[in-house]
């Protein structure tokens, strides 16, 4: 009897045991739940929530000193800088219907490369190619150009134009993400996308269209990746092409990134924690491409031949100025010594830099300190993905050959 008894009350403790055990199991997990949710209000306290004083204005002081030194800076470059030939290159241009696009596109093309000039309005495009085999003193040879229609404004465009290339299964040797909108003084605009114009148009679209293409490009010998930054009409960070031979190329205007600022939680600028303007969404939509770019170059492996570049060619007019009120435009106009036309931005140096980033005198140089905070530019590169419904491993994917799936380009505008 005894023995009978002890049996259920060893049972007894032992059920006990075990609850005791699995309810510490509960309290450790709800405690480091707590700790780590304290973790990340630390970290979200811990993050700059702007630009302080000093960077602000160092930015402006840059943007205003390369303003008025650019063409002394840049004396040492040929102009107009004679191109080799380009016969076996292809090169896409996007918003290549006017400023620096359309030189490039135009002097890319005059030097033998199939140009394809990726735009908004393809009647655009026509025209213009009509005109320039028209002007072209080259004795049967026809340029080697071609139009194809894509809407930065619709990711769906984006993707279609991918898809429609990459069918093709030829080689793409350079990609120039040229297009931009600055739209100074307007009301906050938002795409059908749902994303703030200035950074669907300047950093997401291209980002997209960058990735997408990513195979095609890693397939072309010495491919080059140019992701181009646009930045204020005076102001537009662009990127530089430089061949696999000894000719280069640059189109751009000036470094307005050095005051931007990116909240990976606000993208659109429509929490309140900062006062949306033009100015806040241009410069924000350049920082960000230049933080996804360095991020995009730290996940190419070096066997794919591709390279990402950002430069800054220097204060140009081009017809993003359209934008700006006519006050502005009037001053913008009378100050043509200090800034370059479209054509004279179209130069470039004769080496090719391993660095990341090139100064309007095409020389290696450094971007702005917030665009080297590299936390911030993982989190930039998450939320591009996201945004633009790609999964985290994409690059790694589209590289090794497989399919990925993109929430975008199944619907039709």
């Amino acid at each position: 009897m005894i023995v009978a008894l002890q049996r259920p009350r060893e049972v007894r403790i032992k059920m006990i045991c075990t609850a005791l055990r699995q309810s510490d199991i509960i309290v450790w997990k709800l405690d480091a739940c707590k700790q780590q949710q304290q973790e990340e209000e630390k970290e979200k306290k811990r993050r700059k929530q702007g630009l302080g004083w000093i960077e602000w204005a160092r930015g402006w002081f840059q943007l205003i000193y390369e303003m008025f030194f650019q063409r002394i800076a840049a004396s040492h470059l040929e102009n107009p800088l004679p191109l080799p030939s380009l016969n076996d290159l292809t090169c896409i241009v996007t918003g290549s219907t006017s400023g620096i696009g359309l030189q490039t596109a135009r002097q890319l093309a005059e030097s033998g490369a199939h140009v394809v000039m990726a735009v908004r309005n393809p009647k655009a495009g026509h025209d213009l190619v009509q005109k320039w085999q028209s002007e072209w003193p080259g004795v049967g040879l026809p340029l080697n150009i071609e139009v194809m229609e894509l809407n930065l404004l619709s990711l769906d465009s984006v993707v279609r134009f991918a898809e429609a290339w990459n069918a093709r299964l030829g080689p793409l040797h350079v990609l120039i993400n040229n297009a931009g909108i600055f739209s100074l003084g307007e009301p906050q605009r938002f795409s059908k996308d749902g994303y703030e114009e200035h950074m669907q148009v300047n950093h997401l679209a291209p980002a997209l269209l960058s990735i997408l293409l990513l195979p095609l490009l890693s397939e072309a010998l010495q491919a080059e990746l140019l992701i181009k930054l646009m930045l204020l009409s005076k102001d537009k960070l662009n990127l530089i092409f430089f061949f696999p031979r000894k000719g280069t190329l640059c189109g751009g205007n000036l470094s307005m990134h050095a005051v931007g600022f990116v909240d990976t939680e606000d993208m659109n600028v429509t929490s309140g924690k900062r006062k949306f303007s033009s100015l806040v969404g241009y410069s924000s939509s350049k920082l960000a491409q230049i933080m996804f770019s360095t991020i995009l170059q730290k996940r190419l492996p070096a066997e794919a031949g591709i390279n990402v570049l950002c430069v800054s060619p220097g204060i140009v007019h081009t017809n993003v100025a359209r934008d700006l009120p006519r006050i502005l435009q009037a001053g913008y106009r009378l100050i043509p010594y200090f800034i370059f036309d479209a054509r004279e931005d179209v130069e470039g140096s004769d080496d090719w830099p391993v660095c990341a980033y090139i100064s309007h005198d095409c020389r290696p140089s450094n971007a702005s300190e917030e665009a080297h905070n590299l936390a911030t530019s993982h989190r930039v590169w998450e939320k591009t993905l996201e945004m633009t419904g790609l999964s985290s491993d994409v690059v790694e994917k589209l590289l090794e050959g497989e399919e990925v799936q993109c929430r975008y380009g199944l619907k039709q505008e």
